[in-house]
């Protein structure tokens, strides 16, 4: 009893060292198992309704799951992906040229002239619109790009995700079990953080993150129909803006409407315009209640803070991060208030 405080206090030391090298260890690895543990539990009805298939067998069941994923998602991604990279060179390429003679250079020269115009408390201020283009777009490939230029980085990464993807689903439950056992909360108390957890993972992915990408693809498709280029890369922008409140598919739409408009394609303008109300802007109201469910909301200011900070703190992975950190850290105060006020009445 006499050394039980001096040994207490050196195994602290041992652990606190030992926990700041394994960060370090991890780090360059943290996204890839984050991600992980994110499409973990929202694989689980998946995984499981394989696993019952299978009857049981855990190691093959994950294998099956994994392959699903990647033929479904993965692929996809990477495709849409290099798509996105290889249009917004062209079109940063055709910006850097002075636009060519597209729709486009009207549009900006108009607009110069409109706002230029407008009143004498402008005459002072430059609104070059193709360089604001131009910014924006360098912007936006330098993020996506830094996705698929260190190859080495992205199998490295790929397959620590991968190999965490697969244990993750085997052996989640023991993981969870071994997690509640070192927890000095109450088993209940466990449950109930385990829960919630999922549910705002399930209710950020499954929620807003699906419903951003479908809202990009149909967007996608309605500038493909109506003859607006590079639509791939616009689609994503604005799955990207389906995030942010109050911003939305518009941040897209609205400009593509211009530029057919101004580029003399009326009927095309809108036919485009109906679509992005009719088609991409009600799909949120027919489809959220679905998707979301029960889950964890948060507020549209506290979404969008999220998602630009996220973007900022995390690079091309925060628009996911961001608004999974909001949600856990408003989930977790919630428990913790909880937890406070039933152990303090």
């Amino acid at each position: 009893m006499i050394n039980s405080k001096p040994r207490l206090y050196f195994l602290l030391v041992l652990l606190f060292a030992t926990s700041v090298l394994a960060f370090f260890i991890l780090k360059p690895f943290l996204y890839a198992l984050i991600l992980a543990i994110v499409f973990a539990i929202v694989c689980q009805p998946l995984y499981q309704a394989i696993l019952k298939a299978f009857k049981g067998r855990a190691g093959l069941a994950s294998l099956v799951t994994i392959l699903f994923i990647f033929i479904f998602v993965f692929a996809p991604l990477f495709l849409i992906g290099w798509q996105i990279f290889g249009e917004g060179q062209q079109l940063y390429f055709s910006l850097s040229e002075g636009f060519g003679n597209g729709g486009l250079s009207q549009v900006s020269v108009l607009l110069e002239e409109k706002f230029n115009g407008l009143s004498p408390l402008l005459d002072n201020i430059s609104l070059d619109f193709g360089q604001y283009f131009k910014t924006g777009l360098n912007w936006l490939l330098n993020n996506l790009g830094a996705i698929f230029l260190n190859f080495a980085q992205i199998m490295t990464s790929s397959f620590v995700f991968l190999f965490a993807f697969y244990y993750l689903l085997r052996d989640g439950e023991k993981i969870k079990q071994f997690v509640i056992k070192i927890s000095p909360l109450n088993k209940e108390d466990d449950e109930l953080i385990v829960d919630k957890v999922s549910l705002a993972i399930n209710a950020v992915v499954k929620g807003s993150l699906m419903l951003a990408v479908i809202q990009g693809i149909l967007l996608a498709i309605g500038l493909y129909i109506f003859n607006v280029p590079n639509p791939v890369l616009w689609g994503t922008v604005a799955a990207i803006g389906a995030l942010i409140p109050m911003v939305g598919t518009a941040i897209i739409v609205v400009p593509a409407v211009i530029w057919l408009y101004f580029s003399g394609q009326i009927i095309s303008a809108l036919g485009l315009l109906l679509w992005g109300v009719l088609f991409v802007g009600l799909i949120d109201n027919l489809l959220r209640p679905h998707l979301v469910g029960k889950g964890a909301s948060l507020h549209p200011l506290l979404i969008l803070l999220s998602v630009l900070g996220g973007l900022s703190f995390f690079g091309p992975v925060g628009f996911v991060l961001g608004p999974l950190v909001a949600t856990l850290f408003v989930v977790l105060i919630d428990i913790c208030s909880t937890f406070i006020v039933k152990n303090t009445c």
